[in-house]
């Protein structure tokens, strides 16, 4: 099982390359000469340098108190977070899955070697404690492609402790930056490595990001969003990190309302197989959601019950029926992402956005041409609310709530992907229909609850087991959706009245 941890820290170059005295920075007791580390790195990417281009460093290292393999992603500018797996001749499993998203089928190859003879200096307080480590690092790299040189150069490295406060490295810099070093103009060892161990013909300058200009440039940026969000969130849903699951979902949902909505900017004869594969894709990171969140739901209900008016074992009922519905684990989704349909369609999402099916309208101005496809998308939810709210209290009613739902959603992201064009107005629409999306959401939760909450009795009553509870529960539910309608003329109002795209 691989480790994790948060990796903060800044690099430096000086002229004289030496460690400039330490004991003057505040909170430092003294600095601890930990000798000379040879390290012996060797670094993995694809023979495209895919890993590199997402700042995402892969490497097998000899020497030092830590060696084995090291996989780091991005999380901010210096700190990234760092894996870690046992020394081993190969890739280790676990490491490459995390990379699966960027590497696709491609294969991972020896790129580079760092060689570094590390002076490591220890900064500690008082009382002993590490505040953070200082090295002095001799580097020496070597391209192992067989079309590269070698370079060598020392950089300063200051490296914070575990749990250390982040605002001790400005102390170290200001000290640092008296002395005459200044910050490194590479991001990594491996960066710095890459560029100038690179042949002359293939080194080339980073190019500047283009503003959008025309609606097609506002729409295909919302879309890479959404892309590179699904690429960057695939290793997090691999290691089961907190709402890494709903949030990649989310960002396959925005992706096909984008498609829908803006059909008159991209060829949906193009954009429609995608959509459909987002769908399952969504599906399958969505199923053991919607149990969790009415488990959820009713365990807090059970919570608020006073102990008087809990009949009968009701919470092992309610596990048991969440274990029933569970048709996911981690390892099943870990096989969905390792799939060729899902690598298929990240390379679908790769293609549609470096040449996009644009269409004629994606040349015209955003402010004409996204706000009419917003305004289309609201016309289209005014309609279902309307329709939802002339209904009697009941089933249809219910149902014609739940599409008003959807198509608040849709609103909702087709708005959120005008807002950089269109300003304070698609980012109000964007509010709004955050709030109504909510209340509406609120409601098919009480729905669905209460059908729960019937067939649990059911199967209660069956074993012989009270009912009283669930009926407790149920009244609750209905006062609770009842309370929802009884809002929803006044807020869909509110909506109206504020729309102004």
């Amino acid at each position: 099982m691989a480790d994790t941890k948060r990796e903060i820290e800044r690099k430096y170059e000086s002229d004289d390359s030496g460690l400039p005295d330490l004991t003057g920075v505040a909170g430092v007791e003294s600095v601890v000469d930990k000798g000379v580390a040879h390290l012996d790195a060797t670094y993995y990417d694809t023979p495209d340098e895919r890993l590199a281009a997402s700042a995402i460093t892969l490497r097998r290292r000899t020497g030092g108190s830590d060696e084995g393999w090291h996989l780091k992603f991005p999380v901010a500018p210096g700190v990234r977070d760092e894996i870690q797996a046992p020394l081993s001749d190969t890739v280790p499993r676990s490491l490459a899955g995390l990379v699966r998203s960027r590497v696709r089928e491609a294969e991972l190859l020896p790129v580079v070697r760092l060689r570094s003879d590390r002076d490591v200096r220890d900064l500690v307080d008082a009382g002993g404690r590490l505040l953070a480590e200082v090295s002095v690092d001799a580097v020496r790299a070597e391209r192992l492609t067989g079309d590269g040189g070698s370079a060598q150069w020392t950089e300063l490295e200051v490296e914070l402790a575990d749990g250390g406060d982040p605002a001790f490295l400005d102390k170290v810099d200001k000290r640092l930056r008296k002395a005459g070093v200044r910050p490194s103009a590479s991001a990594s060892k491996l960066a710095r490595a890459l560029a100038e161990t690179a042949p002359k013909k293939k080194r080339k300058k980073k190019q500047q990001a283009q503003q959008p200009v025309t609606a097609g440039d506002h729409v295909l940026a919302y879309v890479r969003e959404q892309r590179d969000a699904i690429v960057e969130l695939d290793p997090a849903v691999r290691q089961d990190v907190y709402d890494s699951v709903h949030r990649m979902r989310v960002a396959t949902r925005r992706m096909r309302s984008a498609f829908r909505s803006y059909g008159k900017v991209l060829d949906r004869t193009v954009t429609d197989p995608i959509g459909d594969e987002l769908k399952w894709l969504a599906g399958e990171l969505g199923v053991d959601r919607d149990a969790e969140v009415l488990t959820e739901r009713l365990a807090a209900a059970l919570d608020e019950l006073p102990r008087t008016l809990l009949s009968g074992p009701i919470r092992t009922r309610l596990r048991t029926w969440m274990n029933a519905r569970r048709g996911g684990s981690r390892r099943r989704l870990t096989g969905v992402l390792d799939s060729k349909r899902y690598l298929t369609l990240l390379d679908s999402l790769d293609a549609l956005v470096d040449d996009p099916p644009l269409l004629e309208a994606a040349a015209g101005k955003p402010e004409k041409v996204i706000a009419k496809a917003v305004r289309k998308d609201f016309g289209k939810l005014s309609a279902l609310v309307e329709q939802a709210l002339g209904l009697e209290p009941g089933h249809d009613r219910d149902l014609a709530l739940h599409e008003a739902r959807k198509k608040a959603k849709r609103t909702r992201y087709s708005a959120e992907a005008a807002a950089p064009a269109l300003g304070s107005p698609a980012t109000a629409l964007t509010k709004s229909m955050k709030s109504l999306q909510n209340l509406l959401g609120d409601h098919q939760d009480s729905v669905m609850t209460r059908q729960t909450l019937r067939e649990l009795s059911a199967v209660a009553h069956a074993a012989g087991e009270s009912s009283f509870t669930y009926g407790v529960l149920y009244g609750r539910e209905e006062a609770r959706a009842a309370a929802d309608e009884a809002q929803l003329p006044g807020a869909w109002q509110e909506v109206k009245d504020g729309m102004q795209v």
